[in-house]
């Protein structure tokens, strides 16, 4: 019996890039709709779905910053 997946086997990040990549669409699709429902409303043509995409991904680039890009804080703020 294997207590789990190894450090060093090549499949070992496979599930961090899978919750990297869902939150980075997730935040994308999400925000995107909710500015196409705003151009919908305002009856403009995809200015809020594009203003939504790019907040979007830049929110998910921030969680995941938040979530896995902090490191331990062991290197003394460099």
């Amino acid at each position: 019996m294997t207590a789990g997946p190894r450090r060093d086997d090549a499949w070992s990040g496979m599930g961090t890039g899978w919750a990297i990549s869902a939150t980075l669409l997730g935040g994308m699709l999400a925000w995107g709709g909710v500015g196409y429902l705003i151009d919908r409303l305002l009856g403009t043509v995809h200015v809020f779905t594009g203003i939504g995409f790019v907040l979007g991904g830049a929110g998910g680039i921030y969680i995941v910053y938040l979530r896995y890009g902090r490191g331990d804080g062991g290197d003394g703020g460099a």
